[in-house]
C-alpha cells in the first residue's frame, strides 16, 4: 500500500485506496504503527487528489473561456460547410 507511487495512482484509484484507509481507521483494529501508516498514506492520497482535482478545475475553466465555446461554434460551422456551400450557393444563384 505505501509502496504505490503518486504517479502511478490514478484519481478514482486514490479515493478508492483512501476510502479503505479511512474505514479501517474508523473500524478501531489498526496497531498505533498501522494508524500511523495509514494516516501518512491517507495524507499523500488526499494531496493527490486535491492536486488532481484543481488540475480538473483548470482545464474546465480554460475551456470555459473561450475554448470550449470557440469550439462549439467551429463544429458548427464545419457541420454547416458542406450543406453551407451548397445553401451559399442556392442563396447566391438565387440572388443572381
Amino acid at each position: 500500500m505505501a509502496g504505490k507511487s503518486q504517479k502511478t495512482v490514478g484519481f478514482e484509484s486514490a479515493m478508492a485506496e483512501l476510502e479503505q484507509l479511512v474505514a479501517s481507521m474508523e473500524g478501531g483494529k489498526l496497531s498505533l504503527e498501522d494508524s500511523l501508516a495509514a494516516y501518512k498514506r491517507g495524507a499523500e492520497l488526499l494531496s493527490l487528489c486535491r492536486a488532481r482535482l484543481e488540475d480538473a478545475q483548470q482545464q474546465v475553466s480554460i475551456l470555459e473561456e473561450g475554448v470550449l465555446k470557440d469550439f462549439a461554434v467551429n463544429v458548427e460551422a464545419a457541420q454547416g460547410t458542406p450543406s453551407g456551400s451548397g445553401a451559399a450557393a442556392s442563396i447566391s444563384s438565387g440572388q443572381a
